[in-house]
């Protein structure tokens, strides 16, 4: 039943969450507002309690080395299963070899599970957690996507949204005047990601027209019709990667309404996909859209203000690989 692969998704979204957060500073002014100091905040990973620990073991100020404060942390916390964003369990997908453009690899559709993150800031003053919080909380209304490759051999990228839980502060100081006083601000996150199996070489030929002729009426008579049926599959989500807008507010599972970043690149009878799910544009009004939700059998979930919008055009009709669960549309002549 099993066999072993092992993609590094985990690692590689721990580490694009760490990414995240490698470039802040803090600055220090004396009363001219002149700026007297710049400090980047180191991060590393590993929990609060490690960092704690170490402060205690040295908590005499006149020693001439300490731990330098501020710092940062982050840790995984926990991994759970999304069922909101689940797919048929069945349902395969393919596409290109990353290193060989001519091989067909085929895999089921991922799995969703939601990382839990930690982000602990440790500071002496207050000010100097204020300045690193302010420089993160802008980015998270209440989640920021960030673009992880998860698989090498298939190039397969895709948007993890980051969500921003809750915060919390914590005052540590405890102790005499020669006890170090350390502020700490915990921001809990959640990263919805994605698990894929074993990934196998396609081996079955893609239809990419059917077409069916029948005769009626009598065989031995010379008057005879022909119906011909010609169908061409259509993709029902998009293979070229190409985002024309963001969502701009949140939708639930239930709404037709939704509201665009730009729709200058979205027309009217057109096709969308958002995060795996199919949207039919029945009518726009400014960058409102009234839509159909689950087209061709797609999953109705719920997105997140910032989510991609992607097209659905002929381009991506010629890149349909086996196992796309397209939908024909035929007609009869």
């Amino acid at each position: 039943m099993f066999e072993y692969f092992y993609h590094e998704i985990f690692r590689r979204t721990i580490i694009g969450f760490g990414s995240l957060f490698n470039n802040i500073s803090i600055k220090h002014t004396n009363d001219s507002d002149q700026v007297t100091s710049v400090i980047k905040v180191p991060l590393a990973y590993g929990p609060t309690q490690k960092f704690l620990a170490r402060l205690e073991q040295s908590p005499d100020l006149s020693k001439p080395v300490q731990m330098t404060l501020p710092r940062m942390s982050f840790e995984m916390t926990g991994i759970t299963y999304d069922p909101s964003r689940k797919v048929t369990t069945t349902q395969t997908f393919t596409s290109k070899d990353s290193t060989d453009g001519t091989v067909i690899k085929k895999t089921y559709m991922p799995v969703p599970y939601n990382m839990q993150f930690d982000l602990n800031i440790m500071c002496k003053l207050n000010d100097d957690a204020l300045q690193v919080v302010e420089q993160i909380l802008p980015y998270f209304q209440p989640s920021y996507s960030m673009t992880v490759r998860l698989v090498d051999s298939i190039d397969e990228k895709r948007d993890i949204p980051i969500i921003l839980e809750n915060i919390t502060m914590t005052d540590d100081y405890e102790g005499n005047f020669t006890t170090r006083r350390v502020l700490i601000y915990t921001l809990r996150f959640t990263a919805k990601t994605y698990l894929f199996g074993p990934i196998s070489t396609a081996t079955k030929d893609i239809i990419k027209k059917s077409t069916i002729s029948v005769t009626a009426g009598d065989p031995s008579s010379t008057s005879t019709r022909e119906i011909v049926y010609s169908a061409q599959p259509r993709a029902i989500k998009n293979y070229t990667g190409i985002i024309v807008t963001n969502l701009s507010k949140d939708i639930s599972t239930t709404d037709t309404l939704i509201e665009v970043n730009d729709s200058s690149s979205i027309s009217v009878n057109t096709y969308l996909d958002i995060e795996g799910e199919e949207f039919y544009v029945k009518l726009k009004t400014g960058n409102i859209l009234t839509v159909e939700r689950g087209k061709d059998d797609t999953t109705i979930t719920s997105h997140l203000s910032g989510a991609p919008i992607k097209s659905i055009t002929t381009a991506d009709n010629l890149l349909i690989e086996e196992g796309d669960d397209f939908g024909f549309s035929g007609s009869i002549s």
